[in-house]
């Protein structure tokens, strides 16, 4: 363990093994770091954090803030971080506003410069938020989204898994799964073809995916039940087509078009 002197940690703080902790940080009580974590300067970690393993803090990231949502009673509330993210210079992660709701984020995850996760927001694994990128409050992301540069969120959104949203991005209702989304308001501009190209996906779940965004999306003349429906059936029985029918059906906001 290394922790500069100018750093100051509560005695109530549980520091795990090999934490570094660079100069002027602070670290509360209530806060668990876990092993192998590493503080550069100025770093502040706030309230009841549990911070698992192997994260890096670059300077002057504020962990586990109080929550600014008006509703927030002064109540202990939490922050749930797991292993092996990285948060870049000036990002803000608020706690939850209940008790009972911790804000969440997963594993390996790329924070960048000056992002922010508001309260009870619910970050899943493998995501990239850009500079800028800001989260509003109990938005939900599934795994592998790029969320770029100076784009926002709006509250309660659902961000779905292998979305990419383009920078300075508008984005007001829920993001389906597999798509390019840009403009302000937010469109849905394609499938994320690249993205899925790099992750392993194959060619015959690029065609199904395609096949679906050319009767869900392209076409503007049906509604989203009605163009569900004329799915040929070889398309609508893919996986890949039926977790992005199963994410639309499941929307409480509707979703982007």
């Amino acid at each position: 363990m290394s922790i500069h002197p100018s750093a100051i940690i509560s005695p109530d703080a549980q520091i795990g093994k090999n934490v570094e902790i660079g100069p002027f940080c602070v670290v509360e009580g209530n806060v668990t770091l876990g092993d192998n974590c590493k503080l550069h300067s100025h770093v502040v970690i706030h309230g009841q954090s549990k911070i698992g393993n192997n994260n890096e803090f670059f300077p002057f990231a504020a962990i586990g803030i109080k929550s600014q949502d008006l509703k927030y009673a002064g109540e202990p509330t939490a922050l749930e971080v797991g292993d092996r993210n990285v948060f870049r210079e000036n990002v803000t992660i608020h706690r939850g506003t209940h008790e009972k709701l911790p804000t969440r984020i997963g594993n390996d995850n790329l924070i960048l410069a000056y992002a922010h996760v508001a309260h009870d927001c619910q970050i899943a694994n493998h995501n990239i938020l850009s500079n800028n990128a800001s989260l509003a409050g109990h938005v939900e992301t599934e795994d592998y989204v790029i969320v770029s540069g100076l784009s926002g969120v709006h509250q309660f959104c659902r961000l779905g898994a292998h979305a990419i949203i383009g920078g300075m991005t508008k984005i007001t209702q829920d993001i389906p799964p597999f798509t390019i989304i840009d403009g302000n308001p937010g469109q849905v501009r394609g499938i994320n073809k690249i993205g899925l190209e790099r992750r392993g996906f194959s060619e015959e779940d690029l065609r199904a995916l395609k096949t679906a965004y050319k009767k869900l999306f392209f076409r503007k003349d049906l509604n989203l039940a009605d163009a569900i429906a004329s799915l040929p059936e070889d398309a609508a029985t893919h996986p890949c087509v039926k977790q992005l029918v199963d994410f639309i059906q499941t929307s409480k906001r509707g979703v982007m078009r």
